[in-house]
């Protein structure tokens, strides 16, 4: 196992590289800030070619790429052209952000989700089984957008409205009240309630569909058979025998799911504006300042990298009949 683990790593390494370069040239490509400075009649030429040498793009691209890679590698990843503030701090407090919400939202997803699955399998083409796969498409068909705006008009104005409340019962936007200092965690959670609900629906819905139908696949296995035929209890056999095989698939969806919580959850973070990597990456790309952008997109894959082989790990644990050589 810790061969394959040191494998792997040693290979993302080129796909980090590659990854890197294609990043590098689209954004340098797609974002020039001397350009839109230059649109300015305040900008003489002077400024702008002393701009261009301090930011270093009169060198040659591939003068560029490397001077930037190294910087990167080191930990410094420069200043915001704009606010002039580290990007590397800027990006970990938008991780973090990102990382409630998102965490919030999938465990929440895989509790009611794995539940539902298990459930409808057991109950195959019973009135539950049917209202939970209604319930799932109904779920995968409604848009995260949609959804949120919904929420924040059902729960912003009609329900204040209704009772007479003085503020909402959840917050339609942000991350706490304004001008409040500290951590406040009732003030908390009734900012994430809404934002990780959006995010939930169509989650819960996906993985109540992995499980059923991974469920329904053990149930009827050999297996399972053999160990009703031994005399262990139906309960026994469904939680430490079926649940466990029956995980496995949704342990890839679960991995790619919480490694993409790395760029962000971009329509519900900018719709309920919750200050995480969607809502930083939007912002950035719009005001083309790339060196926000650029090592936003490098931690996003470094995520997806790093989930992908938990997922791989995750396998033989779940399943002692897959060993890694």
């Amino acid at each position: 196992m810790f061969r394959f683990i040191v494998r792997r790593l040693i290979y993302s390494i080129p796909v980090l590289l590659v990854a890197s370069i294609l990043v590098f040239v689209v954004v340098r490509a797609s974002a020039n800030p001397v350009a839109a400075l230059a649109l300015s009649p305040r900008t003489s030429p002077a400024d702008r070619i002393r701009l261009e040498h301090e930011l270093g793009l009169d060198k040659k691209g591939y003068q560029q790429y490397i001077a930037w890679l190294s910087h990167f590698v080191r930990g410094d990843w420069g200043k915001s052209l704009l606010s002039n503030r580290p990007v590397g701090k800027d990006i970990r407090e938008a991780l973090a952000n990102s990382a409630v919400l998102g965490l919030a939202g999938v465990g929440f997803s895989l509790l009611i989700g794995v539940g539902i699955g298990v459930y409808s399998s057991l109950k195959q083409y019973s009135f539950f089984d049917h209202f939970a796969t209604t319930g799932a498409f109904v779920g995968l068909s409604i848009p995260n957008f949609w959804f949120a705006l919904l929420l924040q008009i059902f729960f912003g104005l009609y329900l204040t409205k209704w009772f007479h409340l003085k503020e909402p019962i959840f917050f339609i936007a942000g991350m706490q009240r304004p001008g409040t200092l500290g951590f406040h965690p009732l003030d908390r959670l009734r900012h994430l309630v809404l934002p990780a609900l959006v995010l939930s629906v169509q989650i819960i819905a996906v993985y109540s569909r992995f499980v059923r139908a991974s469920m329904l696949e053990v149930l009827h296995s050999d297996f399972l058979r053999t160990a009703r035929a031994k005399g262990l209890r139906e309960r026994r056999v469904v939680v430490r025998h079926a649940m466990r095989n029956a995980l496995i698939p949704l342990t890839t969806q679960v991995a790619l799911d919480v490694g993409g919580i790395a760029a962000g959850l971009i329509i519900t973070e900018q719709i309920f504006q919750w200050p995480g990597m969607g809502k930083y990456f939007i912002d950035a790309i719009g005001a083309g300042d790339y060196p926000q952008v650029l090592p936003w997109v490098m931690v996003t894959v470094a995520f997806v990298i790093i989930f992908n082989l938990v997922a791989d790990i995750m396998y033989a644990v779940l399943d002692p009949r897959i060993r890694y050589a």
